[in-house]
């Protein structure tokens, strides 16, 4: 073979070579064990939030121990319901999840006529992974102290037909959600004043545009600033950033709790061997002296609840919520 000949064919033979090594690695990679991939994470709300904090947090802990990056998209909007239906409709595959506030899978299916997605039946739920609590607030000009003083100046209000108006973060938003529970729990009538969100919810609040709202724990901040008065704590347990802040419970309403709680789901269909690698990569982070000492000053606790415990607290939840809704006539289409 001439000098020639020789190098075309060794040319032909090392671009057929390239030509199946390229082919190789995509069918060895699909072969590979989960995940051997990026991994998408659906957050329903804005970048900066608690739900986005939260799994910005976790992502970088999975990162590691599944040696795989995570990528975190926002898609925001309909009360979580857009980035939710997003993560129903995914391939079954482990490769996009969502974070969810548990509201979405509980109470938006009594405030929706119609989902795009079915709770139940579209999702696979992972973990709960952290729990919050909001507290009562307050503008400093308000004449009350405590939770029993404003449910008497809601009354009285009331009883002049000039019902006490609150401030939320949108309608369907956890803290319009805790408002209209706490208000039908205590008796008194009150009307929202719904915000895009809860920054500029706050900067309302904090200039006395609007008089209440069930806000963030984390504005303990204007509390201690004598800028906001901080009345009551919405779960059962105390704020550790507020520890002599009473609950709203603890105030004459035995039994009041309105928590939020993050979920991790997949779409359903996912294998039971991936939902388990991931319930229990979840509770290996869940338990990291550095991640439940930041949600601590969040006001965040982990949970790590996983399977049955899941389904039956988001059953339970959507019971309750299914009532709350028709007492209190909230309906947002």
């Amino acid at each position: 073979m001439s000098g020639k000949r020789a190098l075309e064919f060794a040319g032909v033979f090392l671009v057929g070579l390239a030509l199946d090594w390229g082919a190789w690695p995509a069918d060895a990679l699909a072969q590979q064990p989960y995940p051997n991939r990026p991994i998408k994470l659906v957050v329903p709300y804005s970048a900066g939030g608690p739900g986005d904090i939260v799994g910005r947090t976790l992502t970088e802990k999975l990162s590691i121990s599944l040696k795989q990056p995570f990528v975190i998209e926002n898609r925001p909007g309909a009360n979580g319901n857009i980035g939710t239906d997003a993560v129903a409709k995914a391939t079954p595959d482990g490769y996009t999840l969502g974070l969810v506030v548990n509201t979405t899978l509980t109470a938006n299916p009594s405030l929706y006529k119609k989902l795009p997605f079915d709770p139940e039946k579209d999702t696979r739920p992972i973990s709960i992974v952290t729990t919050t609590g909001m507290m009562l607030a307050a503008h400093a000009s308000v004449p009350v102290n405590s939770v029993a003083e404003f449910v008497a100046y809601a009354k009285s209000a009331a009883a002049r037909k000039e019902p006490v108006a609150y401030a939320n973060a949108g309608e369907g938003s956890p803290g319009h959600l805790a408002m209209e529970y706490f208000r039908l729990h205590a008796g008194f009538e009150a009307y929202p004043v719904p915000y895009r969100s809860v920054a500029p919810m706050i900067v309302d609040l904090l200039s006395g545009q609007v008089k209440v709202a069930f806000v963030p724990t984390t504005s303990m901040d204007h509390v201690h600033a004598g800028r906001l008065k901080g009345l009551g704590i919405s779960r059962l347990s105390r704020s550790p950033l507020a520890p002599d802040l009473p609950t709203i419970a603890e105030s004459g309403y035995p039994g009041f709790s309105a928590q939020s709680y993050n979920v991790v789901l997949a779409p359903a269909g996912i294998s039971e061997t991936i939902a388990a690698l991931l319930e229990r990569e979840l509770q290996a982070a869940l338990k990291l002296p550095d991640v439940i000492e930041r949600f601590r000053l969040l006001d965040i606790s982990t949970d790590g609840a996983i399977g049955r415990d899941v389904e039956a607290r988001l059953a339970a939840d959507r019971a309750a919520w299914a009532k709350i809704v028709a007492g209190a006539h909230m309906h947002l289409d």
